[in-house]
């Protein structure tokens, strides 16, 4: 997992070692182990130990890809599947394979959630023209050059296998 703290360029990078005695767990936030001991937890709000000092977090947004929290007054984004989320997003910034291809293809299986561009229209190189969903996940499938979105091949709903071509951009 990776962290992100407030207005901090960063990212920290976060995992979960075990779990311990007495509702513990041990996990390693940015290269060094603390010992987490929840001690209250209710839908949206929970109080902890963390190297046996108390905070309480709030969940303000429980998104599919990343979880927004605010920790004592300090906001805070955990996304849960960074590496995972980093992978599809080269991907998809690259669309069809080398520059000067027509056709942008898909990098996942998954169904269109969306068609954020209009046949026609101008594109430049990274914006977004199309949406899918995979494994609960939300990927934006983006121009891979500048150019005319000559054609959308697909429709809103309907699912798509890897490689797949999504648009035709002249």
């Amino acid at each position: 997992m990776q962290f992100k703290v407030g207005d901090l360029a960063e990212m920290l990078e976060g995992e979960v070692i075990r779990t311990t005695d007495n509702n513990s767990v041990l996990v390693k936030i940015g290269g060094k182990q603390h010992i987490l001991r929840l001690l209250k937890s209710g839908t949206n709000e929970f109080e902890f130990l963390l190297d046996n000092t108390f905070h309480h977090a709030k969940i303000l947004q429980l998104g599919t890809a990343e979880v927004k929290i605010i920790i004592d007054g300090q906001p805070l984004v955990v996304k849960k599947h960074s590496k995972m989320t980093e992978v599809l997003e080269k991907a998809s910034a690259m669309g069809g394979v080398g520059g000067g291809d027509r056709n942008l293809t898909s990098q996942i299986p998954g169904r269109v959630v969306n068609i954020a561009a209009k046949s026609g229209t101008e594109v430049k190189k990274g914006d977004v023209i199309v949406v899918l969903e995979s494994m609960k996940m939300q990927v934006a499938v983006k121009a891979h050059k500048d150019g005319n979105l000559k054609e959308i091949k697909v429709k809103q709903g309907t699912s798509v296998a890897r490689n797949d071509i999504l648009a035709v951009i002249e």
